[in-house]
């Protein structure tokens, strides 16, 4: 499977995931199925003095928005939806629906047939959706659980990749 990567609409959480996978961190990591999404196992961190806001940038803005959710019924709709088949996200962090999980990450099984109107998932504008799968796609609908990420590599962009300074 290849998944692109949106480093300019969510550049935190993009880059967050593609350190992880330069890293090695999805390597042999389980997968777990749910009825609208495949689940990346909520492994443990070694490091985890740090968390990665909820970031989702809106339709028509520069920049994206920090630690809030975006109000569909309001009519406020995400640059990145979470409605497509295949949408990649991060998980909310177990502490608080203001921050993302800096680890665990899904594919969203989106099904017209379970979304609301307008045929936006009911979960649209919740999540930091930060890529899409583009190829594999097909794939997807087979895995179950207990199904392991054998590794995961990042192809192109390690070059515009920013890290943060550790001091």
């Amino acid at each position: 499977m290849q998944v692109v990567i949106d480093g300019y609409s969510a550049p935190l959480t993009a880059g967050n995931f593609a350190k992880l996978v330069i890293d090695g961190a999805y390597n042999g990591s389980k997968l777990n199925l749910t009825n609208q999404a495949i689940l990346s196992d909520k492994r443990p961190d070694k490091d985890s003095s740090y968390s990665v806001p909820v970031e989702i940038k809106p339709s028509g803005q520069f920049e994206p928005l920090y630690r809030t959710t975006l109000s569909v019924q309001d009519g406020e709709l995400p640059v990145l939806p979470l409605s497509v088949y295949g949408a990649v996200a991060m998980a909310h962090s177990e502490d608080s629906e203001e921050y993302s999980s800096p680890y665990q990450f899904f594919f969203y099984l989106y099904d017209k047939r379970n979304a609301g109107l307008g045929g936006l998932s009911f979960d649209e504008g919740q999540f930091s959706v930060f890529g899409y799968t583009t190829v594999g796609r097909e794939i997807l609908p087979q895995i179950k659980t207990g199904d392991v990420i054998q590794f995961a590599k990042l192809v192109e962009g390690q070059d515009r990749l920013i890290l943060p300074n550790e001091s």
